[in-house]
């Protein structure tokens, strides 16, 4: 039988240029942009020394992707766009995917019959790596140390912060995820009306610190702090000042009391209630009065002490914001340990700066949860085992760190030095 199939064809000359379509490319890419992060990585060891969390049981005269390349494999995909590991079935035969991760025959075609031009993992070997975080059995002996990742990214963030740092700002925040049926961990979340995981999150400016995934019934933002605030002060000195920013979630007194005793200051948003709102009186009259001459809108700031009635340790500085509005009025208020630095109303902490400045620029870790979410696709957290959906948040967030370090260092000073992960992607591929 002949074989007729035609790879090549000629089209009308341009002068005595020849042009010609060929059909027989063979191996093709458009991921180019994961050999700038493969050689990143491999520059700064971060994706190895993240391999030294994991415990390799299997025998190695026998194994063909070592776990350094099946996490490189895993990290680079998340940032070239690969939210499942069912899309490696395709990638492992991408040459430019398998030259970032280090495979030495990108090609395969040094490989056995049956996995003839196939350089890289499929997605069987790749789910044993997410759920040997599980459990380890005959099929999964890949097992990951979940102490040691977690100081892993505290150590790696840590380092990653400049190292003439006087002032660290730890913002703290969590976001649901939906569980996906009858999953490890289920529990239903009265603010979020479902049930969902509540991941908790530290950032410090856009480099992460921290990604727990935690039941939406339990808080682990202490335990956090007493491994991150001992690291800081062991790079940056007992003297260096730190901030512990959140919204109201995490206005307990536990945290609070905390802060206080560890010399750590906070500034975090409080629930309002009618003995806050009757406090802040004189703010709303002054905007009230102001409003009339200014179109319907005017705010206002005060501070004052306050104490709950029942669930606070002491009294604590508020401060108070008095907005009006056509719609109506908008009160909202932060408790902060932070003191005035001077009676001038353009002190750094005084009300209006430190509430405006200083508090409400916790919006951008927001952005940085949501990039993660929607660009490195930490949300999907869809297996059986909450071990291995924490397995999964921790490649995300490994993937943002990459890509925290290659925006502030190999893109720096270009338009691309603050976009978001997926506009990088769309403009280096």
């Amino acid at each position: 039988m002949t074989d007729c199939k035609q790879t090549n064809f000629g089209f009308q000359g341009v002068g005595r240029r020849k042009v010609e379509a060929d059909f027989s490319g063979g191996h093709l890419s458009s991921d180019s942009g994961v050999l700038l992060i493969g050689e990143l990585d491999q520059r700064l060891g971060l994706s190895d020394a993240f391999a030294c969390c994991f415990s390799d049981r299997r025998d190695q005269r026998l194994i063909e992707h070592s776990v350094p390349e099946l996490i490189r494999q895993r990290i680079y995909g998340l940032v070239a766009g690969y939210e499942d590991i069912n899309d490696h079935e395709r990638l492992k035969y991408d040459p430019l995917l398998a030259t970032a991760v280090g495979k030495e025959d990108p090609l395969g075609e040094d490989r056995s019959a049956r996995d003839q031009g196939k350089a890289l993992a499929g997605k069987s070997t790749l789910n044993r790596l997410e759920i040997g975080a599980q459990r380890q059995s005959g099929l999964h002996k890949i097992h990951a140390d979940a102490d040691a990742i977690e100081a892993f990214f505290i150590e790696a963030g840590v380092a990653a912060i400049p190292a003439n740092t006087k002032e660290i700002i730890l913002d703290f925040d969590a976001t649901d995820d939906l569980i996906h049926g009858m999953q490890e961990g289920r529990f239903y979340n009265g603010y979020y009306r479902n049930y969902c995981y509540l991941p908790l999150y530290c950032f410090c400016g856009n480099i992460p610190l921290l990604a727990q995934l935690k039941e939406s019934n339990i808080d682990g933002t202490v335990e956090a702090l007493k491994k991150i605030v001992p690291a800081l002060r062991k790079r940056f000195g007992e003297k260096v000042k730190i901030i512990v920013r959140g919204d109201s979630g995490f206005c307990r007194d536990e945290i609070l009391k905390w802060c206080e005793d560890k010399n750590v200051f906070y500034c975090i948003g409080l629930a309002k209630n009618k003995r806050l709102v009757q406090q802040l009186n004189n703010a709303l009259f002054r905007a009230r009065a102001t409003s009339i001459q200014c179109g319907g809108y005017a705010t206002e700031f005060d501070e004052f002490e306050y104490r709950t009635l029942n669930s606070w340790s002491c009294a604590r500085r508020v401060i108070g914001k008095a907005q009006i509005m056509p719609k109506g009025e908008n009160s909202r208020f932060v408790v902060t340990n932070l003191s005035e630095e001077s009676i001038d109303p353009a002190a750094r902490f005084a009300p209006r700066r430190l509430y405006k400045e200083l508090y409400c620029a916790r919006g951008e870790m927001e952005n940085r949860i949501k990039e993660q979410q929607l660009d490195l696709f930490s949300d999907r957290t869809s297996t059986s085992w909450k071990a291995s959906n924490q397995l999964r948040l921790w490649f995300s967030t490994l993937a943002q760190l990459l890509v925290e370090i290659l925006r502030s260092h190999a893109l720096a000073g270009t338009r691309l030095a603050k976009a978001t992960t997926g506009t990088i992607r769309q403009k280096s591929s």
